[in-house]
């Protein structure tokens, strides 16, 4: 059951760099919160989780390499309007990555189906992202 929209803006990139399917989907409902087994986090359109990184710093995601491969950075094409509370940030590698008040946003490899959270407080450093 969706608690409430939180946003709208561009359809999730499932790859680690931007598609031109992504670039033409503005308008797509992207994040929400959603209430599930108890408990309220932020998903994506495809109602797959999203996670926060413990080691990122406000506006800089430090999740490269091996762990953006299993932990794929939420991004979207540069000048995306978001809402209240999102913002872009600039990756190293120049793509942009959705975060909310300044944390960046992922997915986990391992979630396939709603309500898989998988990646919740793996190596104590992974967590559900929370509105």
């Amino acid at each position: 059951m969706m608690l409430a929209r939180i946003l709208t803006a561009a359809t999730l990139a499932l790859a680690l760099a931007p598609s031109a399917a992504l670039a033409a989907a503005h308008g797509n409902e992207l994040v929400h919160s959603r209430k599930f087994k108890g408990q309220v986090y932020m998903m994506q359109e495809d109602h797959l989780s999203l996670y926060f990184y413990a080691d990122d710093e406000p506006g800089v995601s430090n999740c490269y390499g091996e762990c953006a491969e299993k932990w794929p950075p939420l991004l979207l094409p540069a000048g995306t309007k978001l809402g209240e509370n999102y913002t872009l940030i600039k990756r190293r590698d120049g793509t942009f990555q959705a975060a909310y008040k300044g944390r960046p946003l992922y997915r986990y490899y391992k979630d396939s189906r709603p309500g898989d959270i998988n990646g919740d407080g793996i190596g104590g450093v992974w967590s559900l992202a929370r509105p």
